[in-house]
């Protein structure tokens, strides 16, 4: 909103739309004594998200000026609500004394809120982070390079990564990057068009100067306060260095200060961690389920994780699975000297008793901890002793030995004394909830508190004393000495007795049924003990920021025992998950295999009442299983299975099975089920071969590839064409671990010319027009699909299914080949490059009247309803409509 030159405008509203113009895409919160108030446009629209009331008052342009406001009490709460919309909001409090000041109070914009620089317990979702990402691109010809640096302000985790390519790969790589790190807010440069789609994060524009490599270089070195970035892995970066810069620039600015808390960096490299592509993650339902809810998933399940931070990293953990063998492994040997001890159970107890200690601490470095986070951090800190204690029993002995995670967590768990000794010396055992409210400081702590507490402690002595000896000296027996904070102290006479009242006393305030006075020597009380209140507030500010300065040298300290506390808090929950539901150690070995011994899926296995375990086996001379079976006889569920036992073997958990042993793998690709993409204007097809596309152009041998029934999404010949050409070029080219699941039974035959092909499937038993599923998977292919059976259970109409079991047998029995389905390998013929290709075969079309009569007849035929002489009549029709049908 911008006035008129000729337009008068009031002081107040001038210094607004100073304070706007500096916040143009914000919304303004503008303190106006215990009020915020919006204004013109930020109103309009703080009303209709906040469904506040929306005013007007006074003119700008001939226009009512409107207007909305919030108690400045209830801001936490209406702050969680437009960030979770996805807002950013300026807050502008008033730094002037308004006794003083001749024209508006001095106000000033102190912090910044927005999606990705939370750090309020209140605006956070307590078991994920919120990271702020910024990406930097720089083209040389026809290379380009990303660069990405990412924070997450609650934890002071920094990280950056880079890669390069031409610019329709880089940027496929970036949306996969973006999908992994799911970023709550993303910065670009104010030209940058490249990487439109950005994972469904809130994206601002900043100035391109901002990302200068060469600033971004000097402002990480200032920032870790650092002489090189060898030490960090960060040498020879570019683009990453530029958006590092533009990132700590604008976290500073939301913040107001330093951000003293970050003090390490990170620097992830495309080969650290198992790829998982955005499908894959849907698909294997890690943290979030298909249709968007938060469980029943992996993470879910395994989460018995007792404090916030332990929560966090697991869900870290489950996205972020190291291909370095040595981490898994040490995990494993964690959990197995947890278990083996009996200690899981102490932790988890102990552990429930500690606080966020990883997000007060950055509270503290950002000055904006409240009394309560230090009286919590105080009393966690005091659990560290029973954590170590509890521990002693785990670091020797365990199943495979020593561990030497457990005993490098046990050491940073040391009880930081002077920190602790210093919470305990200052913070009240149940300070207030805010510093302005008083009652911080533990008695003792600082003797001129103790002094104008005391002043203020002792009135309500001094006003029982003086009630007794005014009742004295008046006569009146129903005199009251009181105090309330609209009025201070004084003396209530009830009507009838206001005859009796001395000379001295003075009219304060009347009431309906009494009269309110004050005398000279409750007058200079007053005074002294709300002048001593006030200074208590005044000095209880003063010291609680002295406080907050007195803990930064403690916040490195800190930061690593809530490190060591998420871990150890991780590593409980997946032994307790363990030894509950019988999970054994996965072997990780180097040569490549997928041996897995009566497997089970983790999340349906807590569904069901009972579960079929199954085996999987992949050696190098067995890469690809084509699974067939009926529908809902669980080929997706053993496929997922596999791909979960694999994930969490390198997650560093246990897993579901009676034995696993798993090679080296590098990524995990699915390829299952499929919804069409309107917005993108994709249909269901194209999606399915688009990620076909993206698993056949970057699975490697290392790979576990799932594919699911591919080909169903368009004609019979097209589909099943794709399936046997993507199948062969898995085992041909990729070489890559393979479940395969079709309906295609011609597919079946593909092991005949390529040996490191098998055919496994899930059994079922045909009970007349029913169907039982065993979910057991055996050696060989399917004899069938069993489709109406399964279309008869999810409650399809009788009369269609009659019309499509009489229609299938009319198919069948046209069909010139023996084998109900249509056979792809029948006629082998050469293609262009001499290699055996499919043929279909043809189908009878010649109708047969007399046939169709015979099927009719059939069909309508009861023979649980017949009586015997019926049964008789109904044989020698048939016999009579087969001489013409058969003919």
């Amino acid at each position: 909103m911008t006035a008129k030159p000729s337009e008068k405008i009031t002081p107040m509203m001038q210094q607004y739309l100073r304070l706007k113009a500096d916040h143009p895409t914000m919304l303004l919160f503008y303190r106006m004594g215990d009020f915020y108030e919006l204004f013109h446009e930020d109103a309009e629209k703080a009303a209709r998200l906040l469904g506040i009331t929306l005013t007007a008052r006074g003119t700008s342009g001939g226009n009512p000026i409107k207007m909305c406001g919030i108690p400045f009490h209830s801001l936490d709460g209406y702050l969680a609500k437009l960030v979770k919309l996805g807002e950013s909001v300026a807050i502008c409090e008033q730094i002037g004394d308004p006794a003083t000041s001749k024209g508006p109070v001095e106000r000033k914009v102190m912090r910044v809120v927005t999606p990705g620089t939370l750090t309020d317990a209140d605006l956070l979702p307590e078991k994920a982070e919120r990271p702020l990402l910024a990406l930097c691109s720089i083209s040389q010809r026809k290379v380009v390079t990303a660069g990405l640096a990412w924070l997450s302000l609650a934890s002071g985790a920094l990280k950056l990564m880079e890669f390069s390519g031409d610019a329709k790969t880089v940027a496929a790589r970036m949306q996969q990057e973006l999908e992994r790190i799911a970023p709550a807010e993303i910065l670009r440069g104010d030209s940058a068009d490249m990487f439109e789609q950005n994972a469904g994060a809130n994206t601002n524009r900043v100035p391109d100067w901002h990302f200068d490599v060469v600033g971004g270089h000097k402002a990480l070195l200032d920032q870790l306060a650092v002489a090189t970035l060898t030490g960090f892995g960060a040498d020879g970066l570019g683009a990453a260095f530029g958006a590092a810069g533009a990132l700590l620039r604008y976290a500073q600015s939301t913040q107001g200060r330093g951000l003293q808390h970050v003090r390490s960096l990170t620097t992830e490299s495309e080969t650290e961690f198992i790829g998982l592509d955005a499908a894959t993650r849907r698909n294997l339902e890690l943290t979030e389920t298909i249709r968007g809810q938060e469980s029943p998933t992996l993470f879910s399940l395994l989460d018995h994780c007792r404090t916030a931070m332990g929560s966090r990293l697991l869900r870290h953990w489950l996205h972020h699975a190291r291909r370095d063998q040595q981490v898994a492994r040490a995990r494993h040997v964690a959990i197995g000297a947890l278990s083996a001890s009996d200690a899981t159970g102490a932790l988890a107890a102990t552990l429930g008793q500690v606080p966020d200690i990883e997000r007060i601490t950055t509270r503290i470095a950002l000055l904006s901890a409240r009394p309560r986070d230090l009286a919590s951090l105080r009393d966690g800190l005091g659990q560290l002793p029973m954590l170590r204690q509890a521990m002693l029993r785990s670091l020797t002995g365990g199943p495979a030995g020593d561990s030497a995670l457990l005993a490098a967590i046990h050491q940073a768990l040391a009880t930081p004394a002077d920190c602790l000794d210093l919470l305990t010396r200052a913070v009240a055992v149940e300070p207030a909830a805010m510093v302005r409210d008083g009652g911080v400081f533990a008695a003792g702590f600082d003797a001129e508190l103790d002094e104008l507490r005391g002043l203020s402690e002792n009135a309500g002595q001094f006003l029982v004393d003086l009630e007794t000896r005014e009742r004295a000296r008046t006569g009146i027996a129903n005199l009251r000495v009181e105090y309330n904070r609209v009025h201070g102290f004084y003396i209530e006479v009830t009507n009838g007795q206001t005859d009796k009242v001395p000379d001295d006393y003075r009219r304060r305030q009347t009431l309906k049924n009494a009269e309110r006075y004050i005398t000279p020597e409750l007058k200079a009380f007053e005074d002294k003990a709300l002048s001593a209140q006030d200074k208590a507030l005044a000095r209880e500010k003063m010291l609680y920021e002295q406080l907050l300065f007195d803990l930064a040298p403690h916040i490195g300290v800190l930061q690593t025992i809530a490190q060591g506390l998420a871990q150890l808090d991780t590593l409980t929950a997946l032994a307790d998950h363990a030894l509950r539901h019988n999970w054994c150690a996965p072997q990780l070995v180097e040569h490549s295999c997928i041996n897995i011994v009566e497997g089970r899926h983790p999340v349906v296995e807590n569904q069901i009442e009972r579960f079929i375990a199954n085996d999987c086996k992949f050696v190098n001379e067995r890469r690809l299983l084509l699974i067939t079976g009926p529908n809902m006889g669980g080929k997706s569920t053993f496929m997922r299975q596999v791909a979960l036992i694999t994930l969490l073997a390198y997650v560093g958990s246990y897993v579901p099975a009676a034995s696993a042993v798993i090679g080296p793998i590098d990524r995990i690709f699915t390829r299952i089920g499929a919804t069409d993409d309107l917005a993108g204007g994709r249909s269901t097809f194209m999606v399915e071969m688009t990620e076909s596309a993206g698993i056949l152009n970057a699975a490697t041998e290392h790979s576990l590839v799932l594919m699911d029934e591919v080909g169903r999404g368009t004609s019979t010949f097209d589909g099943l064409a794709l399936a046997w050409a993507i199948a062969r070029h898995l085992i041909d080219s990729s070489r890559s671990f393979t479940l395969f699941a079709t309906h295609y039974f011609e597919l079946t035959q593909l092991p005949e010319s390529h040996p490191s092909a098998a055919n496994v499937h899930l059994s079922a038993v045909e009970h007349k027009d029913s169907i039982v599923f065993l979910h057991a998977v055996q050696d060989g292919p399917a004899s069938q699909s069993y489709g109406l059976q399964v279309a008869q259970l999810a409650g399809v109409p009788q009369g269609v299914i009659k019309a499509a079991r009489k229609h299938l047998a009319r198919l069948e029995a046209q069909a010139l080949d023996a084998t109900p389905q249509l056979d792809l390998f029948a006629m082998p013929l050469a293609d262009a490059n001499d290699e055996v290709v499919a043929a279909p075969a043809t189908v009878a079309t010649t109708a047969n009247p007399a046939f169709d009569e015979l099927l009719d007849a059939l069909d309508d035929i009861d023979p649980d309803a017949l009586t015997p002489r019926e049964a008789l009549a109904q044989l020698y029709e048939l016999k009579r409509l087969a001489r013409p049908a058969l003919a």
